[in-house]
């Protein structure tokens, strides 16, 4: 059974006539009624009562009319919404992040979003590394913004950016007054840490100038760090794009010695087609950042 021939039965019933029908639907009335005959073949019970004057629906054809009404009226809301998702008039897209990503990256891109394609719903989720790449894998988000590198797994990866890492230090701190500060001369510091990747890369960056760091706090949420080292609790290790502007009690210093650094890509699942509203998203994206760079 077709949708094709559920519209000529359709057009059958309402007319009462075959010959109408045919004219209707700019058909030869022979081909009509063979695609009639053939409907009726395949529910193997007759469909119409044809009459020499008119032609009527059996109690079978009458079931077979309210159903085929909905399933065309259900073909033709699947048709537009399709064809809605694909000139980017609908859908809904799920982006993951890492916040300091989201919190400086991702604004300048959804709102150009919603600037060209505002029919389509944008949802943001933001979590660690890892936490993006599960919702990836397992299709609650489509596209991610990780730290490389990225967690094993099916995964793509299309390279944003590489940024360093600065500390963030009380305003009342010795630190606040310098520039620029070696990590090598900081061992004696309390630390309070970024969970995550970054926390990772940190970590390693001190271990690499010669000292275990001395933890006194750690947290995965960015603004907790920030009035955390606002409140003189310690300095904080983190990437450039969770220092940049004015926190309260803070001031930002950067790195001498070996530079410290963290690459972030856009992450997508390994062989899976991206919806048209995920494609403009990431060429948006990757366009904002080339210009950025």
């Amino acid at each position: 059974m077709d949708l094709y021939q559920l519209e000529y039965f359709l057009e059958a019933a309402r007319q009462r006539s075959f010959t109408r029908a045919a004219q209707s639907l700019h058909l030869a009335q022979a081909a009509l009624s063979e695609q009639m005959r053939k409907l009726e073949a395949e529910f193997a019970t007759p469909l119409f009562n044809r009459g020499r004057r008119e032609t009527t629906l059996t109690a079978a054809g009458e079931i077979l009319r309210r159903h085929a009404e909905l399933l065309l009226t259900q073909a033709s809301l699947a048709r537009r919404e399709v064809m809605d998702l694909v000139e980017l008039r609908g859908g809904r897209l799920v982006i993951g992040a890492i916040p300091s990503v989201s919190a400086s990256i991702l604004p300048e891109a959804i709102s150009a979003m919603r600037r060209d394609y505002p029919s389509v719903e944008l949802a943001l989720l933001e979590g660690t590394s890892e936490q993006v790449a599960q919702w990836i894998d397992g299709g609650k988000a489509e596209l991610g913004i990780v730290q490389l590198p990225a967690p094993a797994g099916g995964f793509e990866e299309t390279w944003l950016f590489t940024e360093a890492f600065a500390l963030l230090v009380p305003d009342s701190h010795r630190l606040a007054q310098e520039q620029r500060a070696d990590l090598a001369a900081l061992a004696s510091e309390g630390f309070i840490f970024y969970k995550g990747r970054a926390r990772d890369a940190a970590h390693a960056a001190c271990r690499d100038a010669g000292f275990e760091p001395r933890i006194v706090c750690e947290s995965g949420e960015l603004d907790t760090i920030r009035s955390l080292v606002g409140a003189g609790l310690g300095i904080a290790l983190l990437p450039g794009l969770a220092t940049r502007g004015r926190h309260p009690n803070c001031t930002q210093v950067e790195l001498g010695g070996t530079p410290v650094q963290r690459s972030v890509a856009l992450l997508r699942r390994q062989g899976q087609a991206l919806s048209p509203a995920a494609q403009a998203f990431q060429q948006l994206l990757t366009g904002i950042n080339s210009k950025s760079a």
